[in-house]
């Protein structure tokens, strides 16, 4: 089974007090962790039968619901909407509250900058298309694929473009693990570097997706550009000044 995890820490961004409604920020949050905790991976459902069986559940249930390369290109319709469904499972603990965490903290200002519905769509069809692009990379992969990390490297593309200059509460392991801030475009890029390198040294077994994340990383980076860019700005003009008065 591959993790599609983005494997670091980052705590806040820009205001962490005051921070903007993001219903679908936080209903994706929660979804997540509602469908983690009923489903196997969680360890909390006796039904799943004992310590010996669990394992044997959970590589059938993430089979089930997340994408395997080999199959995916086979014209199932069932295994087309794999790359929807398995965003929203997670292989462990660290697995979801990781990626839950980076949603948190870089989906809630996206949102608010996005709007609620474009915010929605931007997630999910980043996401699919991360996870598609990475099973098209590894076509003949029996392996599957779970996580929602390529829609959340997506939103970290995303926050780049939009909010550049926002300061960055990073934990560096180098510089033992002291909370430092920087601004997102010395961070995220890092970030995308460090994947960058992971995936060339990633081999064809069991672990984390980096191609997932570098895929959402450019896609999100696009679409925010593209969105932006594609706006028309008016701008007011000033009302003529009444006749005998100076216009400042």
């Amino acid at each position: 089974m591959i993790r599609d995890w983005s494997g670091a820490v980052s705590r806040s961004v820009g205001r962490a007090v005051r921070r903007p409604a993001a219903p679908v920020t936080y209903g994706l949050i929660a979804l997540c962790c509602v469908i983690f905790l009923i489903g196997p991976a969680s360890g909390l459902d006796a039904g799943y039968g004992t310590a010996e069986e669990l394992p044997a559940v959970r590589r059938g249930y993430f089979r089930r619901w997340g994408v395997i390369p080999a199959d995916l290109f086979e014209g199932s319709a069932r295994a087309a909407l794999t790359p929807a469904t398995a965003l929203f499972v997670h292989g462990s603990w660290v697995h979801l509250l990781g990626n839950m965490l980076f949603l948190y903290v870089f989906g809630t200002m996206t949102e608010h900058r996005m709007g609620r519905l474009r915010f929605a769509l931007f997630y999910l069809g980043c996401g699919y298309l991360a996870l598609l692009g990475y099973a098209a990379a590894h076509a003949g992969s029996g392996q599957s694929l779970v996580g929602a990390s390529g829609a959340i490297s997506a939103v970290l593309g995303a926050f780049l473009h939009l909010f550049p200059r926002a300061r960055v509460t990073s934990l560096l392991p180098f510089l033992l693990f002291l909370p430092l801030r920087f601004p997102a475009w010395v961070v995220l890029p890092f970030w995308a570097a460090l994947q960058w390198l992971a995936a060339g040294r990633a081999g064809p077994g069991p672990g984390v997706a980096y191609l997932a994340h570098l895929l959402g990383f450019g896609l999100g980076f696009g679409c925010a550009w593209a969105g932006r860019n594609g706006t028309t700005r008016v701008k007011a003009a000033r009302a003529p000044a009444p006749e005998g008065e100076n216009q400042p």
